[in-house]
């Protein structure tokens, strides 16, 4: 592995809010496969991002679960596929469920996602977001898509 995280490597001109490295903006989540099916992020909240003291706002932890789910959908596609580029995914459902409010000031976030079932465009994944002590705040389960070309997504990675 050569140290760049799925989004480097496969989509590095991504503008997407959440995990784009070309959107000077965004919160660029990193995600990493592992060896036990799931993929990992590690995320460091700043205070901007707060929707009162020491508590991540809703809509950002809604996105960094939907873009770590969709990266898991995406490279489980891809090895499904034995595809060398990453498909454009998009997400059909999204339903999160919030913990307890997500710290922001003990340390970065650890986000893991993994696929619960599969078929040939589509993914079921679960996702858990916790904060530095380990303990989950927030997770979903969401269903995302491959899109076919003509979709506005299509070529999403490509930039």
């Amino acid at each position: 592995m050569d140290g760049r995280s799925l989004q480097e490597r496969y989509a590095p001109a991504s503008r997407c809010f959440g995990c784009g490295p070309a959107n000077p903006d965004g919160l660029h989540l990193r995600s990493f496969e592992t060896d036990d099916d799931w993929l990992t992020a590690t995320w460091q909240p700043e205070t901007r991002y707060e929707a009162f003291d020491d508590a991540l706002n809703g809509g950002i932890v809604g996105t960094l679960l939907d873009c770590h789910g969709n990266w898991a959908a995406v490279t489980n596609l891809m090895h499904a596929r034995a595809a060398a580029e990453a498909p454009g995914c998009v997400t059909a459902e999204l339903s999160v469920r919030f913990h307890r409010p997500t710290p922001t000031r003990a340390g970065p976030l650890t986000v893991r996602s993994r696929v619960l079932e599969a078929s040939a465009d589509r993914a079921t994944v679960e996702v858990i977001l916790a904060g530095a002590d380990g303990v989950a705040t927030a997770s979903a389960r969401g269903t995302f898509v491959a899109v076919r070309p003509g979709h506005p997504a299509h070529d999403r990675w490509r930039g």
